[in-house]
C-alpha cells in the first residue's frame, strides 16, 4: 500500500500534545497592532487547541502526528 502523504501546510500550523490532540497558535498577531491592548496581545501570543469539531479533518491531514 502506498504511504499517505502528510499535509505540509497543515504540519506547520499544528503540534500534538501529549494526549494527542492538536495544538495553534492564535491569529491576529501580525498587524494592526496599535490599536489592540497590551493585554489582548499577551494574550495572542498564547497557543490553543484546535475546536474539537474540527480536529477529525486535520488529524486525516496528519496522518503520522
Amino acid at each position: 500500500m502506498v504511504k499517505m502523504k502528510t499535509h505540509r501546510a497543515a504540519a506547520k500550523r499544528f503540534k500534538a500534545t501529549g494526549t494527542g490532540k492538536l495544538k495553534r497558535m492564535k491569529a491576529n498577531k501580525s498587524h494592526i497592532l496599535e490599536k489592540k491592548s497590551p493585554k489582548r496581545k499577551r494574550n495572542l501570543r498564547k497557543s490553543t487547541l484546535i475546536d474539537k469539531t474540527k480536529e477529525k479533518n486535520y488529524k486525516k491531514a496528519l496522518p503520522y502526528l
